[in-house]
């Protein structure tokens, strides 16, 4: 379920500061993204790779390798990166057996986990990017370009 998992916002945060930072022309690293976000980078590295696998992202091996979008942020949502990011784990969950849990706490919890599957369906990297300029927070400068003659 996705309200109780901190791994899908650590997921979502990932897609947006390589979004915010890289986009899909451009490349940051691991160790650059886990220090934005206040993370140990081997927390981030498992979510990484998964996000790999799943052509979310796009590993760049080399000297100025890292990670960048897989592909365009508007045809990344939400509910893409959550789907990615929870599936492995949805297996091991576990949690309350009593009556109050099964009975009426866990069918309301997934009555809205469901509305915010919806809602993650709608909203897309673009949004958040767009969100984070609004916020008035400063994307980098790309490198200028240089000509030699």
């Amino acid at each position: 379920m996705l309200l109780r998992r901190d791994r899908a916002m650590t997921g979502i945060l990932i897609m947006l500061d390589v979004a915010f930072h890289a986009g899909r022309s451009g490349t940051v690293n691991a160790a650059d993204i886990a220090t934005r976000a206040g993370l140990a980078r081997r927390g981030i590295e498992p979510l990484l790779q998964t996000l790999s696998r799943s052509t979310l992202l796009e590993s760049v091996r080399g000297p100025r390798g890292g990670y960048r979008l897989g592909r365009p942020r508007r045809d990344i949502s939400l509910a893409d990166i959550v789907s990615t990011i929870i599936a492995p784990d949805s297996e091991g969950e576990e949690g309350s057996t009593g009556d109050l849990f099964t009975k009426v706490l866990d069918p309301f919890w997934r009555e809205e986990d469901q509305k915010i599957v919806e809602r993650f369906k709608d909203l897309t990297l673009d949004d958040l990017v767009r969100k984070a300029e609004a916020a008035g927070l400063r994307r980098p400068m790309a490198e200028p370009i240089m000509f030699s003659i």
